[in-house]
């Protein structure tokens, strides 16, 4: 959970009465925020590593019981050609993009089998559908998630676990991105409590009628 999409993923489903636990490498950054909300927690996880998560998770499991909702927001964009992409970095983005969705699936999926129901939101890209000249890192975590996600929708949607992919198409608003861009109208960016909203949708969906994949962008985004 981060000051952007995170942090309005965590207001939106605590207004709707869910107890939140916010994830992060450094629970620190989130202390303000899980104090702001009621029934919300803080635990330090770092999704690269398998058994940072196994021990996040067991803290979860032990103080809360089991999910309903997952959503793995975690991701990495690095940015470059083959010839300009370290190997550490492409290990790093396939690392933090698809081996911690998961792990962080494994954590999740038993106890949502024995309660007969579940979501869990894979937070995707463009890069989820199509590679670039600069993304030969992004695009191949990013694809390896998707591919994770619809693998889990088709195999545990008849336990009645709802997996989803949510493809966010287009420059998500924040300072740093006004910074960078600053002639852009306000039109142009994605707003994170807009894509929350979106999400949180998602997680409410009758299983008559599941969303596997979602796209958010914004309405003047060339598609």
């Amino acid at each position: 959970a981060g000051p952007g999409n995170g942090a309005s993923f965590a207001r939106k489903f605590a207004k709707e009465g869910y107890a939140v636990v916010l994830l992060a490498r450094q629970k620190e950054r989130l202390e303000a925020l899980s104090q702001e909300l009621p029934l919300a927690r803080a635990v330090a996880c770092d999704v690269a590593d398998p058994l940072s998560i196994e021990v996040a998770f067991a803290a979860i499991h032990k103080e809360f019981g089991s999910i309903d909702a997952l959503i793995y927001n975690a991701g990495k964009g690095v940015w470059g050609t083959l010839e300009e992409t370290d190997p550490e970095d492409f290990e790093s983005a396939w690392r933090i993009n698809a081996f911690g969705a998961f792990l962080a699936a494994r954590q999740v999926i038993p106890l949502m089998k024995d309660a007969g129901h579940g979501a869990i939101i894979f937070i995707g890209a463009t890069a989820s559908w199509r590679g670039g000249a600069k993304t030969a890192a992004f695009a191949s975590a990013k694809a390896a998630q998707r591919g994770l996600a619809q693998s889990l929708a088709k195999s545990h949607g008849p336990f009645g676990i709802h997996v989803a992919l949510v493809v966010i198409d287009g420059v998500i608003d924040s300072a740093q991105a006004r910074n960078q861009l600053p002639e852009k109208p306000d039109s142009f960016f994605l707003r994170p409590d807009d894509i929350a909203e979106s999400v949180y949708f998602v997680t409410q969906q009758k299983k008559s009628a599941w969303t596997f994949e979602l796209d958010v962008r914004p309405f003047s985004e060339k598609w």
